[in-house]
């Protein structure tokens, strides 16, 4: 079982596998692109680039602080640097220099976190980047990326790499249901994009989530219950307009993220409905608190990461 099967959806890569093939195809069209690694790159998938474009690839050993160094430094010579390790090491052992050395001047880095979430599943909580969205998003001038299926990170890899400034790109190690069998012609960072239809409630997520949301929306609907779900791919900048036409049209909104329950993309949505068009609102997320070492979606059941509780929190804020 897997999120969107309920739903009818194929099973496809993980979001970390399409960056790999999205990054390696970019190298070979752009010359001026460069990876810059921690010592994982068999795991983060650059290693398809890396060895077909070695004099364009440095492993800089697990040595995350150091490794952003180096990008910011190949950012400031006109290069487009892509930074890659998992997201906990990234974030966590690298945010002073990724604040200072990246986000202060706005230099063109791409920073890309594999492995977030929880669904990593037996690596544990060390492993596990459970805070990278809320970390990136409080950087100034940062755009943060959490893309739900292989297409859609295809497309947001391209459109990281085309973007003028400073990106995070979160990716996982599970594969995932293609959300979008259509290639997701219509993305675009910093815009929403509305996977289903509903006039009752809206789920807006983003990551794994989606999927999910999108398997809450089809038992709902056998209740009567018509829910809209929009993947939130881009957690900053915010599709405020998104948030705002779900709030006045749907009048509930439910969010649901693969993260710890401050600074992700919760706190982003309340706060674009409290301004425009307050709503009640449903959350569904890690909590406060860290999770274990377990079968990846034993640990979403424990951790109220599934359908089952989105369409519990539709049923609290709907009063259904």
């Amino acid at each position: 079982m897997f999120f969107g099967e309920a739903s009818g959806l194929k099973l496809g890569q993980a979001t970390r596998d399409a960056f790999g093939d999205a990054l390696k195809a970019a190298g070979s069209a752009r010359s001026e692109i460069v990876v810059v690694d921690g010592d994982v790159g068999n795991s983060t998938r650059t290693e398809p680039f890396a060895k077909a474009h070695p004099d364009r690839a440095f492993n800089v050993g697990i040595a995350e602080s150091d490794m952003v160094g180096v990008a910011a430094g190949l950012a400031a010579c006109g290069k487009i640097p892509v930074a890659s390790s998992f997201a906990c090491f990234l974030m966590c052992n690298a945010y002073d220099q990724m604040r200072m050395s990246i986000a202060f001047p706005g230099l063109n880095v791409k920073l890309v976190g594999s492995h977030a979430g929880i669904s990593i599943g037996a690596d544990g909580p060390s492993q596990m980047g459970i805070e990278d969205v809320s970390l990136a998003c409080s950087l100034p001038g940062m755009a943060v990326v959490v893309p739900c299926d292989a297409p859609s990170t295809a497309k947001a890899t391209h459109a990281m790499l085309d973007h003028e400034g400073p990106v995070y790109l979160r990716t996982g190690r599970e594969k995932v249901a293609i959300v979008y069998p259509d290639g997701c012609p219509n993305f675009a960072l910093g815009r929403a994009i509305q996977v289903r239809e509903g006039d009752d409630v809206t789920v807006i997520a983003n990551g794994i989530m989606v999927a999910a949301a999108l398997d809450a929306a089809t038992e709902l609907a056998r209740e009567g219950v018509s829910v809209r779900v929009i993947d939130m791919h881009t957690a900053k900048p915010l599709d405020e307009q998104a948030v705002v036409n779900a709030a006045r049209q749907t009048r509930a909104i439910v969010v649901a993220e693969e993260h710890l329950a401050h600074g992700g993309l919760g706190s982003a949505v309340a706060m674009a409905a409290a301004r425009a068009a307050p709503v009640p609102i449903g959350f569904v997320n890690i909590g406060d608190c860290f999770a274990e070492s377990g079968d990846p979606y034993e640990l979403l059941e424990k951790y109220g990461l599934t359908p089952g509780a989105i369409v519990k929190a539709v049923r609290s804020v709907t009063g259904r």
